[in-house]
């Protein structure tokens, strides 16, 4: 849904056509005011193109917003009070998780998965 590209039209000055210097004059504005509506349109069509990119951009990041927030909840009901305890406390201090704590993390929902899966094998 692009819009229109504006026609290019450049003016042309002619001083020399009128006898008089007030006609001139009035040429003039008349081609100073076609020049800026030129400018104008060209504006127009440039926000318009831009504002249909930056529309396009936030439908993409409401999509991934979405996506990260059921991922978030989902993550959230996979994970042990003491993990969501940790996580708490990490978010509090500002500290990354180390390695041997976010090892921990990863093979502690590993291990539910596993026993529920060994009886029904």
């Amino acid at each position: 849904m692009a819009a229109k590209k504006p026609e290019v039209f450049l003016p042309t000055l002619h001083l020399g056509e009128t006898n008089s210097s007030g006609a001139s004059v009035v040429a003039i504005d008349n081609k100073i005011e076609q020049a800026m509506d030129l400018v104008k349109s060209h504006l127009m069509y440039a926000v318009r193109e831009e504002v249909e990119v930056l529309k396009e951009q936030i439908k993409e990041l409401i999509e991934k917003n979405s996506q990260l927030e059921q991922e978030n909840t989902l993550l959230k009901t996979l994970a042990s009070p003491e993990q969501l305890a940790q996580f708490q406390a990490q978010l509090q201090t500002g500290s990354p998780p180390s390695s041997s704590q976010s090892q921990g993390t990863t093979q502690q929902p590993a291990q539910p998965a596993s026993q529920g899966s060994g009886p029904s094998a």
